[in-house]
């Protein structure tokens, strides 16, 4: 395993090649305004160094900042898990025992809004 230290960030490092004139600091309201349109909200997460690390390595491999992808990782677990567990509940539910009458009830509304 690569155990070198990522490279840090341009904004960690003041890269002197930013022009001042197109390059500014968000206003707070600014910022507000945009994690608000992007619904972000900050959080704050213990996680293991030798992790974080990882992830500096991969976010810079991919030319991302590591921030992202770690929001990236998390919507991507919470989808996959999310159809999971749907398909679970699907599952279950196709495995209890059917009520006559309810599913009587079920198709002549069907059969109703047919007709309609």
């Amino acid at each position: 395993m690569n155990t070198t230290t990522p490279q840090p960030e341009n904004w960690e490092t003041l890269d002197t090649d930013l022009d001042e004139s197109v390059v500014g600091v968000a206003t707070a309201e600014q910022e507000t305004a945009i994690d608000d349109a992007l619904e972000l909200q900050m959080i704050s997460i213990r996680l293991q160094k030798s992790l974080i690390n990882q992830l500096k390595l991969i976010a810079e491999f991919h030319k991302v900042g590591y921030q992202p992808l770690i929001r990236d990782l998390l919507n991507r677990f919470a989808k996959s898990e999310t159809r999971d567990i749907l398909v679970k509940l699907e599952k279950s539910s196709a495995e209890q025992p059917k009520m006559k009458a309810v599913d009587e009830f079920f198709a002549r509304e069907h059969a109703s809004k047919k007709c309609a």
